[in-house]
């Protein structure tokens, strides 16, 4: 009886032990699920599309090369459709039903804020690929793009130093466009400059004529261009059909990217600016090879732009995390991003560690004839992120 006993206690062990083996050999095994939320339709999809391809290509290439930690990651995604309450609703799912470690995606700052209230609630992490306004530094969020202080104040500093002081604003109707505004009518005001118009329009419309004549009768020296999405595309086809070049009025855009100049048409944008912190046409090594895989893989007729090529990197900074953290626990994530550096497709960028935006270069750009962006002026290294422009005595109050 009592070695019947003692073997089945053996028996039992055993089982444990297998038991024990699977379990971990099957959590080694598994897969980590990861969300990717952008708008495939609607008016965002104009732009949004291109940064998803471009996150998908960047986990092929992690999971071809052994996965983050031993694990394949997989990806959930799911459609903003251009509505912030659509991406809120969205988020919330990929984290309560799908329990993803991080949420990748986003493109305009209502959505942006829409699904920081969900991760926020429910301790998750977003990755946001997109420059934006600033004035917001979540402990759930990564900024991958750039703030204020990296793209908005030196594209005004370079339009007044050569354009002129009289400053037309022309944005879409939601947050991004209204605070950047603000910011640069403050930055006009220290540099001597008048904004001689303010003007906003829904998304996705598709009517500039009267603002285009606006724009005639008050003459300004340069404008700037906040509208998002394929506003675009009616904005610069009917600037180009009464015949007005950059020869007449200079535009400074900050959502036009070389994705967005391929869908728009290089001749309607010949020699207009934008500002960004990365270029499609340079040549390092790195950004070389990014570009030729992506044309391989999407064809050669596809365009990388700043958003995009910022979604690439912004799936391998977490993937340096998790591995430097040895987790994908969110919070180990989190901390283990502090001042953490990689060199990207843009160059060489660091995670400011006291407000979770990247320290990155900033660039401004002329559109020639290719569709291809010339970079015109650069910072010499890395600019630090300073989303309050906290830094900046004429930005007070703002």
């Amino acid at each position: 009886m009592k070695k019947c006993r003692f073997i089945n206690i053996l028996v039992f062990v055993a089982a444990i032990i297998c038991l024990s083996f699977t379990s971990c050999q099957n959590d080694e095994d598994s897969a980590i699920r990861i969300g990717f939320l952008h708008s495939t339709t609607g008016s965002m999809a104009f732009s949004e599309q291109s940064v998803l391809d471009a996150e998908l290509m960047a986990i092929d290439e992690i999971n071809r090369s052994g996965g983050v930690l031993g694990h394949q990651i997989e990806v959930v995604l799911e459609n903003g459709e251009s509505d912030p309450a659509v991406f809120a609703k969205k988020a919330k799912k990929l984290i309560e039903e799908d329990k993803v470690v991080s949420i990748f995606g986003c493109w305009t700052s209502d959505s942006r804020k829409a699904v920081k209230n969900v991760v926020e609630e429910y301790y998750n992490l977003l990755w946001y690929p997109v420059q934006y306004e600033g004035m917001e530094a979540s402990p759930n969020i990564m900024y991958i793009g750039a703030c204020p202080n990296q793209q908005v104040v030196p594209a005004i500093d370079y339009c007044v130093q050569n354009f002129g002081k009289r400053v037309y604003l022309v944005g879409s109707d939601y947050s991004f466009p209204q605070i950047a505004n603000k910011i640069i009518k403050a930055q006009l005001k220290e540099l001597g400059g008048e904004c001689v118009a303010e003007k906003y329009v829904p998304m996705g419309e598709t009517q500039f004529h009267e603002i285009i004549a606006d724009i005639k009768r008050l003459k300004p020296d340069v404008i700037i261009n906040t509208l998002n999405g394929d506003s675009n595309i009616s904005f610069f086809t009917q600037f180009h059909n009464l015949a007005l070049t950059a020869d007449d009025y200079p535009i400074m855009s900050f959502s036009i990217s070389e994705n967005e100049i391929a869908q728009i048409g290089a001749y309607l944008l010949k020699g207009q600016y934008v500002s960004w912190s990365y270029f499609e046409t340079l040549e390092t090594p790195k950004n070389l090879k990014f570009v030729a895989d992506y044309e391989k893989l999407y064809g050669q007729s596809k365009h990388v732009g700043d958003p995009v090529e910022a979604g690439y990197l912004a799936v391998y900074l977490w993937a340096a995390a998790c591995e430097k953290a040895g987790s994908f626990d969110i919070e180990k994530v989190r901390i283990a991003c502090k001042n953490l550096s990689y060199i990207g497709p843009e160059g060489y960028v660091t995670i400011e560690g006291s407000n979770q935006h990247l320290n990155k270069a900033s660039r401004i750009g002329r559109i020639n004839d290719n569709g291809h962006i010339d970079e015109i002026w650069s910072t010499e290294g890395q600019v630090r992120p300073d989303p309050y422009l906290s830094t900046y005595a004429w930005a007070r109050g703002l």
